[in-house]
This record gives structure tokens, C-alpha cells and sequence, in this order.
């Protein structure tokens, strides 16, 4: 089930790219990216409600806390950084190079969470980059 979602990702993150780029002509990169984030904002509550997840917040630890504070933080300077580059760049470009984030997604888990490295893993990575490499020269 789990690649299900991920797929379904992949495509909705496709989708998030062409939108964006379509609807910040004209606007403030910032700005864009404070309206994206209200409606994400929204959304999560939405399903939260909706899942009836909410009484779980008091369980949650404080390392979970500090955790997904980091992850919030991180998560926006990328938007921040990624409308930036859509607005001013091409999206065939600004697309491929925001995919290194796999490759570095994968060299931080094995150096932090101590994931195993496989053949597949390495060789995966290397495609990876040179593919991003071809595409934006």
C-alpha cells in the first residue's frame, strides 16, 4: 500500500510543479509560497479532523516535537527556495535539480539513520544525478 501513496505523490508533486509555475506569473515568490502553504495548511487539519486524529496530539513526545518542528522549517525554506527558482527558471530545469533531494534524502539516511546501503542504492543515486546532470545542461 505504501507504494500506492508514493506513486500517488509523485504525481501530485508533478502537479504542484506545473500549477505553480502557471500561478506565480506575476506574483511575489514569497507570497505564492505563504498562499500554497495556507491551503497545505488547511488540507492537513482537514484530514486531521476528518481521521479523527486530533487527540493525539498530547501524546506526542518531545524529541517527536523538536523533530517535526526541524522538518516544518526545512520544509518551508525548500518551498521558499523552490518558487524562487520557478519563477525565475524553467521548470524542465528547476524540476530535476530539485530531485537531487533524493540522492541526498539517501546519503542522509545512511550517514544518520544508519540505513544500509545496497548496489541498488549506489546505483540508483549515480542515475540519479547524472540524469539531472543531462538534463540541465
Amino acid at each position: 500500500m505504501w507504494a500506492v501513496f508514493a506513486v500517488l505523490s509523485a504525481v501530485f508533486a508533478a502537479l504542484t510543479s506545473i500549477f505553480a509555475k502557471v500561478g506565480i506569473e506575476g506574483v511575489n515568490s514569497n507570497l505564492a509560497t505563504a498562499l500554497r502553504t495556507g491551503v497545505v495548511l488547511l488540507m492537513a487539519w482537514l484530514m486531521v479532523f476528518i481521521t479523527d486524529a486530533q487527540g493525539g496530539i498530547g501524546d506526542i513526545s518531545r524529541k517527536s516535537w523538536i523533530f517535526l518542528i526541524l522538518s516544518g522549517l526545512a520544509t518551508g525554506a525548500s518551498w521558499l527556495c523552490y518558487y524562487k527558482a520557478l519563477q525565475i527558471g524553467e521548470v524542465s530545469k528547476v524540476v530535476p535539480i530539485d530531485k537531487l533531494s533524493v540522492v541526498i534524502t539517501l546519503i542522509l539516511a545512511f550517514a544518520f539513520l544508519h540505513e544500509k546501503i545496497t548496489p541498488q542504492s549506489v546505483i540508483g543515486c549515480i542515475l540519479i544525478a547524472a540524469g539531472t546532470l543531462v538534463m540541465v545542461l
